[in-house]
């Protein structure tokens, strides 16, 4: 139905140049809001339009658009989606309009410009989602991470201008790797085509040293221990809506940059390497669940939580290799790679749901001390319904999205080696540890002080988000084969590559 329609560029520019026009009409200007958000939701529903015209049976770019750019160097406008991208689009569409949402009262200065940052970037981290040739790729790689520095600078807490010159440092650290492996790649294969870099034949040493360009370059998105320091900061310095698109968007795309260029491209090198980022995760999951446990400060300790839980992402990626030395059939391969897709769509709806809690609270209390706070459920019980439900849902409930991917993985790791699983499984405990912790001195108890005990229940907009997010969590929880179904394809054809291309 819509194979004809450039409906990817319309995804990407719809909410760009929607931005700009917002840009435009000036500094809070009270069209700001109802026009960022129908922007928002055109862009969404555009979105889900992909998701009713996607063919889950091949695992073939669909959507494919091409148009030359800067033909002498025959750099094109080149894009397509699988079913790895197409479930992050729908997540970055959808975020965008929960971000919207939330900034609709509490951004009072400059919200035209708020309003903006988000819809660009919206467009942009979408392109890196749809993105075929490197150079677009790179582009809009780095160009997404222009309106988050604004909004984390500007809008920002005390420190805000230390966190943002700390995250910049990171991510150009990584993207300078980045960039020096896409001009060795297109050098080898005469194109800037992702999908002819991944039918080049490199050597071990040609793809070791590409696994540690693009494992560096993606590691700090994730972020992967020990390249992790940047987010604890950058989560507390941010606004509500840096925080939730920081965690929900901006850390899949590390994980995602793993599955569309370290393992088909370096194959080889990432089974050779398989421990080294298995040991890492492992590290994330465990020592950063400890780590978590000391915080004070409700977004530092969910920061922390989004680090241990990015750990599954990238121990489910590359327990496959471990698998296939285990199995001939490598029958746990695809539980682990989808595993790990689920935990990173799990995780951006359930990080951007408790830091809209976070968000609710500090709007009404301005702290973000845990100390501060004690007996909200006797002020606020509908927020206090939310608030334990998600937290429930990042420690791993049953039932909720936040079990499925961790089961998988998990699942998978025993098939790989039982340590794996157990180290992997102590987050059943850890988690459940910081975050019962959190919502015991949080929400239960009798009222802290006379500062909770005038705390006032959401109201309709809150409750709105609030009630769309946890609605989401519990439908994957209790049903995962829409994602499932569509990654498929994807994720079998990846694992052909990878099993073909043992040492």
């Amino acid at each position: 139905m819509f194979a004809d329609f450039p409906l990817l560029s319309l995804i990407i520019w719809l909410p760009v140049i929607g931005g700009v026009g917002v840009l435009l009409n000036g500094d809070n200007n009270p069209w700001a809001r109802p026009l960022s958000l129908l922007i928002s939701v055109l862009t969404l529903l555009a979105a889900l339009g992909l998701y009713i015209g996607f063919d889950t049976t091949t695992h073939q770019m669909q959507f494919v658009e091409m148009a030359p750019w800067i033909s002498s160097y025959n750099i094109n406008y080149y894009l397509g989606i699988d079913g790895f991208s197409l479930p992050l689009i729908i997540l970055t569409a959808f975020s965008t309009v929960i971000v919207v949402i939330a900034g609709w009262q509490v951004i009072e200065h400059r919200t035209s410009q708020y309003m903006a940052a988000f819809l660009i970037m919206e467009g942009l981290m979408i392109a890196v989602f749809a993105a075929l040739d490197a150079i677009l790729f790179y582009v809009f790689f780095e160009a997404m991470l222009i309106p988050l520095f604004l909004v984390i600078g500007i809008w920002g807490g005390p420190n805000r201008v230390y966190a943002t010159i700390k995250f910049f440092l990171y991510t150009l650290f990584g993207s300078v790797f980045l960039l020096l492996a896409l001009l060795y790649l297109h050098h080898v294969a005469g194109s800037f085509s992702i999908l002819d870099y991944q039918q080049v034949s490199l050597s071990l040493q040609e793809q070791t040293w590409l696994f540690f360009a693009f494992l560096i370059a993606f590691a700090v998105k994730v972020p992967m221990w020990p390249v992790h320091t940047w987010l604890p900061d950058a989560h507390v310095e941010a606004p509500t809506g840096g925080s939730v698109i920081l965690a929900a968007i901006t850390l899949k795309i590390g994980g995602y940059g793993l599955l569309r260029f370290a393992l088909p491209i370096a194959p080889d090198a990432s089974m050779a390497m398989d421990y080294f980022v298995i040991s890492l995760s492992l590290i994330a999951v465990v020592y950063i669940g400890f780590v978590a446990l000391v915080q004070s400060d409700l977004k530092k300790l969910i920061a922390y939580s989004s680090i241990a839980h990015m750990g599954f992402v990238t121990l489910g990626f590359f327990i496959v290799f471990r698998i296939f030395a285990q199995s001939a059939t490598g029958s746990g391969a695809v539980l682990a790679v989808e595993g790990a897709m689920i935990q990173m769509i799990s995780h951006g709806f359930i990080a951007a749901a408790m830091f809209l809690c976070v968000g609710v609270l500090y709007d009404r209390m301005h702290t973000r001390e845990i100390a501060a706070y004690g007996g909200v459920v006797n002020t606020m019980p509908v927020f206090a319904g939310f608030a334990v439900f998600f937290a429930m849902a990042n420690a791993g409930l049953p039932g909720t999205s936040g079990f499925v991917g961790e089961f998988m993985v998990i699942l998978a790791a025993f098939q790989a080696n039982f340590w794996f699983a157990f180290l992997a499984a102590t987050t059943l405990i850890l988690g459940a540890a910081y975050t019962l912790w959190m919502v015991k001195r949080v929400i239960f108890g009798e009222v802290a002080n006379d500062n909770v005990a005038q705390l006032t229940d959401i109201n309709n907009r809150e409750f709105i988000m609030l009630a769309s997010l946890a609605l989401i969590v519990l439908v994957i929880g209790l049903y995962p084969a829409p994602i499932t179904e569509v990654m498929h394809a994807s994720v079998e054809h990846l694992l052909t590559q990878v099993s073909q291309s043992k040492l």
